[in-house]
């Protein structure tokens, strides 16, 4: 199949396999007058600009860009080196007033905001193929089933902070962008036909200005195993040694888990060593890395060791602001317990009539909300109003509101329905 062959369904054929850029690998852009170049020719472009960037996650501390790739009608293809060229100012003059499209919006937005460049409009394809349904919405699947086309995804996980990049990665990041705004275009037909194409609108815009996520409570809790840990002293020896390696990774810019494994902070909290020598003795901590820094670990676990009680963390971590956990509702909270259970199942059947997830319908965090305090009285406008009030969107207050209402006035009368993604 030709790839501007409309007439046959992308899946019922066999993909193309799309393995170079269609202008072949653009040179990185490393000086700043190479940037000032391609910044003129993309503010003299055409239509919808593709953008993507690619981090070291897992390789370096935080989540800073160390590519940024660019594509529109016009320009051809820029692959940017942020390292190389710190000041993207002319990039972000030339990106003023166009639309951005990304896939996982929310994934890149925060790293390209971090070099000061910042979306005025968006379009988001993983986005779009959630509320149009799409069972597979990574770049790779929608490809396939959108465009036809075989996109390899070999290097998303590789340590971008790599230089030189090999020539292989640059292909790769090149054909990130090469598809993105004929996957847009797609995409934006299928959404006016089924009537969702405001739903994404809005949607779209809430990621373009949702506000960095509040800091986690007790971050050292996510240290793989520490729920294993019962006594308060064990869980402080975790917590400090956490606290260290992370301390010890932003210092040195390596992703913490380089710096040393949970493994090794959840063998050390199980034993609680009462020695330097006890602490080295534990095999997470004989190895070469580990042994270099075992002075610094075990200060940490002296530390640990000295709090006094009063200073030690509870067993339990502090439970955020909002409705408690609802796996306690039952017991204790029967009748809010029954409205969850109406309002999940009627958010499941609502979004079984009209083919869109039901976390991306309304997330289940103001399920559980709206559910534990509805307001008084109930009905379609105050329903509606409370969810607004707590960050849903319009097109969703709008749609769920009624349905909603009528659960939560009578919730026996709502059948569990079909099974779908329910978070607790």
């Amino acid at each position: 199949m030709a790839e501007g062959d409309a007439n046959v369904p992308a899946t019922q054929v066999e993909p193309t396999p799309l393995l170079e850029p269609r202008d072949g690998v653009p040179p990185v852009i490393e000086t700043q007058q190479a940037l000032e170049e391609y910044a003129a020719a993309l503010a003299a472009g055409t239509g919808p600009v593709a953008v993507d960037a690619e981090r070291a996650s897992g390789f370096r501390y935080g989540q800073r860009a160390y590519l940024v790739q660019l594509r529109r009608e016009g320009a051809g293809t820029g692959l940017v080196d942020p390292v190389a060229v710190p000041d993207l100012t002319p990039l972000a003059d030339a990106l003023a007033g166009t639309e951005w499209v990304l896939h996982a919006a929310s994934q890149d937005l925060p790293c390209l905001t971090e070099l000061g460049l910042h979306a005025d409009r968006v379009f988001d394809t993983e986005l779009a193929g959630r509320i149009l349904g799409r069972d597979r919405v990574g770049l790779g699947a929608m490809a396939t089933s959108e465009l036809g086309l075989s996109l390899a995804k070999e290097h998303s996980a590789a340590d971008w902070s790599t230089r030189p990049l090999p020539e292989a990665w640059l292909r790769y990041a090149a054909l990130d962008v090469e598809i993105l705004v004929r996957l847009r275009d797609v995409l934006e037909r299928e959404l006016r036909a089924s009537g969702k194409l405001a739903w994404a609108e809005q949607e779209f815009e809430a990621t373009r200005l949702a506000p960095p996520p509040a800091p986690k409570i007790d971050p050292w809790r996510r240290v793989t195993g520490v729920s294993r840990l019962r006594e308060a002293r064990r869980l402080a020896i975790a917590r400090e040694l956490w606290l260290a390696r992370d301390a010890l990774g932003r210092e040195r810019d390596i992703s913490p888990g380089r710096v040393l494994p949970d493994r090794a902070i959840l063998a050390a909290a199980e034993a609680a060593p009462r020695t330097e020598q006890g602490l080295g003795s534990l095999p997470e901590f004989r190895g070469r890395g580990t042994r270099a820094r075992l002075a610094y670990w075990w200060k940490a676990v002296e530390r640990a060791l000295a709090l006094p009680e009063s200073e030690l963390p509870p067993r339990r971590a502090p439970h955020p602001s909002g409705p408690p956990n609802p796996r306690s509702w039952l017991p204790r909270f029967p009748e809010a317990a029954e409205r969850l259970r109406a309002v999940r199942a009627r958010m499941r059947l609502l979004a079984d009539e009209v083919g869109t997830p039901q976390e991306n319908l309304l997330s289940p965090d103001l399920q559980r909300r709206l559910a534990w305090e509805p307001p008084n009285p109930v009905d379609d406008a105050s329903v509606e109003a409370a969810l607004l009030a707590a960050g849903a969107r319009p097109w969703q207050a709008g749609l769920a509101a009624g349905p909603l209402a009528a659960a939560l006035l009578d919730p026996a009368s709502v059948p569990d329905g079909p099974t779908g993604t329910d978070a607790p």
